[in-house]
């Protein structure tokens, strides 16, 4: 990764993803406590620059940053002057002069969050909150941040991720950083829905679920966005549920210690039923909680001065 920014996992290595991690770790620890605030980012300013809506994602950073005692800005595109044709390098500029120590960026555009790290346009951190269908890096250490707590480790664990991996960047930051991590990454769904050249990814892939399940520690569901069923991925909503729905029968299949993660939201009756979302497997609010410690994570070891893996050239310790 940059030595400033946090723009995939597959810059990220064992070393950086465990720092993060632990440092997760003893945040969450220290909120468990009561303190619910820290004064480690106090003066610094971090803005929201989201181009997509993610209620989600914009709120655990902004949540990350007040517990932290930095200064937040969110900045939606829409409705903006971003809207009327102001450019990405414009925005940044404005970003710029304001000051801002991190930015928090999620783009339309694979790629995006790079483009405006590595332009020379600013000298904050960048952090990527999910650009086009490249990269979602915080979704995916705190998903290994909730296989830490429930599992009691990654490595030698196999993970299936299952549904949409064609379009989902949340599978392939997953796939970079469980790996890394040291697990076994399998990948299912359907062939439509698989990426070309995904045999050169450090991972296995499979059309059929059932065949997996027994073999895995966790399973993971993917999102089917609803605009894609309009474009003959798969025949029915019905069929695919059928083949690649996790129910009650399916979790069945599953070790008994396995658990069912989701990174939300969820089409309830679709790639999960309300039965296994709502059960003692599933780890679904877990991983929402587990989001804000690991974005708090992110930003002290990015703004905090403190040396770290993931942020600490000459120019990050100035700042």
């Amino acid at each position: 990764m940059g030595s400033r920014h946090l723009l995939s996992t597959a810059d990220l290595s064992m070393d950086d993803a465990n720092l993060i991690l632990d440092t997760a770790e003893e945040l969450a620890r220290v909120a468990g406590q009561g303190i619910k605030k820290l004064p480690t980012l106090r003066g610094r300013t971090v803005v929201n620059l989201f181009f997509e809506d993610s209620t989600r994602t914009r709120i655990s950073f902004e949540t990350a940053a007040k517990r932290l005692s930095a200064d937040v800005i969110n900045f939606s595109a829409k409705g903006s002057s971003v809207s009327k044709g102001e450019s990405l390098k414009d925005t940044a500029l404005t970003l710029e002069a304001m000051g801002a120590d991190a930015v928090v960026v999620r783009h339309w555009a694979s790629g995006g969050a790079n483009r405006l790290a590595n332009a020379g346009w600013i000298r904050s951190s960048v952090i990527n909150a999910g650009d086009g269908t490249h990269e979602h890096p915080t979704q995916a250490l705190l998903d290994a941040f909730t296989l830490r707590q429930r599992l009691g480790g990654v490595a030698g664990r196999r993970i299936a991720i299952v549904g949409d991996v064609l379009h989902s960047r949340v599978a392939r930051s997953n796939v970079h950083l469980l790996a890394t991590l040291g697990a076994e990454v399998a990948l299912v769904g359907p062939p439509t829905l698989l990426p070309l050249g995904v045999e050169g990814w450090p991972c296995t892939s499979s059309y059929e679920l059932d065949s997996v399940l027994p073999k895995v520690d966790a399973v993971m569901m993917l999102r089917v966005q609803r605009e894609r069923m309009n474009q003959a991925f798969f025949p029915t909503e019905r069929e695919y549920s059928r083949r690649y729905g996790m129910h009650a029968g399916r979790m069945a299949m599953l070790p008994e210690h396995a658990v069912v993660m989701h990174p939300g939201p969820m089409n309830r009756g679709l790639e999960i039923s309300a039965e296994v979302a709502d059960s003692v497997r599933s780890t679904i609010t877990e991983q929402v909680a587990n989001g804000v410690s690991v974005r708090m994570a992110v930003l002290y070891l990015l703004l905090g001065g403190a040396e770290s893996a993931i942020g600490s050239d000459e120019e990050g310790a100035a700042r």
